[in-house]
């Protein structure tokens, strides 16, 4: 067999259809590790990142928040580099580096002057294969790791609420766990555990690379095959489908946490983005939405924050690129001198207004102008064109289809935003988690939690 890099390479950035689609471009290493690279020349600079199809949802039971620990350790020393190395060599190139885990995936960026691309694609590769996880390292990451979740969530109520809400709407669904871990599973976690993470999961046939910057692609995959092509592909652990029964009547949860006012979430069930070009429906979850919430002249904004002024904040989400289940989000905390049943029903009163009067041409204009102007101002940013690339190979959707993406989400109609405001607002698929605030003079102060960068 010949030793070129056409050999050692399959390119598929050929197959392209048209010139439009020719960047980004797109190699597979032997190994099958994807290198996707996008061209910018605006300025002498590169992000590379490194993504792995293994988050959260990913864990088994026993084991919650391993995947964000073993972020951490990432950052501590290779069979090649002394712990804190990396990040000391990032920073001497002029760079800044850090990661994040999701339920779907984790991954690993560093943004850096141009001319330091080879040696971050060496240090990122040196880690994929050759990270040593000591068991003193891991006894004192994870002391930080239960810190960072007592600030985030146990001494966040918000955060408690969204963690009761998931655990209330999810049964079967790994997306019941938290991200970060619950914490009798990181007070009995071990070094093995994390240690069996990595050789499970970190190999290059689970994790693909993306290049956006002031580089030529084919240097790109020059570096891929030098660095990451050494590395062996192995079998994946089997993925078992872990679908959630379906629900048959509301669920409702309340938390207690010291707070000065209550705070709402419901959260509905509703279909994920599957097929990019078949699916209409997601697309039409996304313009509701950003009718409801998407800028400051929005329907909650106008009509429960500054009319009736019954919330003193409102929200509206949905995500439907995920690996897991996809839900509706509606959340706020009530004015002073309201309470959480004049918020809820305010915001059941938004939705049925949709469902029975449907939204306007100007609402609907709006929201289209403005994913145009996101979409564009995205453009200007590195990093931003890079998590696009990325976050949608994560959810299974190519970066072939970002623009078409865009496409179909100006194509929804104002029948359709109605249709689905009818279709999947049941009782049946609602869950709802409150927060019972406690006075804030009973809790206990706590030291300041010094921030960590991961």
């Amino acid at each position: 067999m010949k030793s070129s890099l056409a050999a050692c390479v399959v390119l598929v950035c050929a197959l392209a259809p048209a010139p439009a689609l020719a960047n980004p471009f797109e190699a597979k290493l032997a190994n099958g590790l994807r290198v996707i690279v996008k061209e910018d020349r605006r300025a002498p600079t590169a992000v590379h990142m490194v993504w792995y199809r293994a988050g959260s949802m990913d864990e088994k039971d026993g084991t919650s928040g391993v995947a964000h620990v073993l972020e951490h350790m990432m950052f501590k020393g290779t069979k090649n580099l002394k712990s804190g190395e990396f990040n000391k060599r990032v920073a001497e190139a002029g760079g800044r580096d850090n990661a994040f885990t999701s339920r779907d995936y984790t991954a690993y960026f560093q943004i850096v002057p141009k001319a330091a691309l080879p040696e971050m694609m060496k240090l990122e590769a040196d880690r994929m294969a050759n990270l040593k996880l000591e068991p003193d390292e891991f006894a004192s990451e994870i002391k930080v790791v239960m810190e960072e979740r007592r600030l985030r969530t146990d001494d966040n109520p918000q955060g408690l609420v969204y963690e009761a809400l998931s655990s209330a709407m999810f049964q079967a669904h790994p997306y019941r766990r938290p991200i970060i871990g619950w914490m009798d599973d990181l007070e009995h976690m071990t070094w093995q555990d994390a240690r069996d993470w990595y050789r499970q999961w970190y190999v290059p046939n689970n994790a693909y690379v993306v290049v956006v910057g002031d580089v030529d692609h084919r240097d790109v995959f020059r570096l891929a095959q030098k660095y990451y092509g050494a590395h062996k592909s192995q079998a994946l652990p089997e993925r078992k489908p872990q679908n959630e029964p379906e629900q048959a009547g509301i669920r409702r949860v309340s938390v207690k946490a010291p707070a000065r006012l209550p705070y709402i979430a419901m959260s509905w069930k509703t279909p994920k983005l599957r097929d990019v070009n078949k699916d209409r429906d997601p697309y039409a979850l996304d313009v509701l939405a950003a009718v409801l919430d998407g800028h400051d002249a929005a329907r909650f904004a106008k009509n429960l924050v500054r009319g009736s002024r019954v919330a003193q904040s409102a929200g509206a989400g949905y995500d439907g690129t995920l690996r897991g289940e996809s839900t509706f989000t509606l959340d706020g905390q009530p004015a002073e001198g309201k309470t959480i049943g004049d918020l809820e029903a305010a915001l059941r009163a938004e939705l049925k207004r949709v469902q029975d009067e449907g939204v306007s041409a100007e609402e609907l204009a709006r929201v289209k102008t403005q994913s145009i102007a996101a979409q564009i101002y995205k453009r200007d940013s590195l990093m931003a064109q890079a998590m696009e690339i990325g976050g949608a190979e994560a959810a299974g959707v190519s970066w072939r289809d970002i623009d078409l993406l865009l496409e179909k989400l100006k194509s929804v109609t104002a029948e359709e935003v109605q249709a689905v405001a009818k279709k999947y607002f049941s009782d049946d698929t609602l869950s709802i988690a409150v927060l019972d605030p406690q006075p804030v003079e009973n809790s206990k102060p706590r030291k300041p939690f010094a921030a960590v960068r991961h």
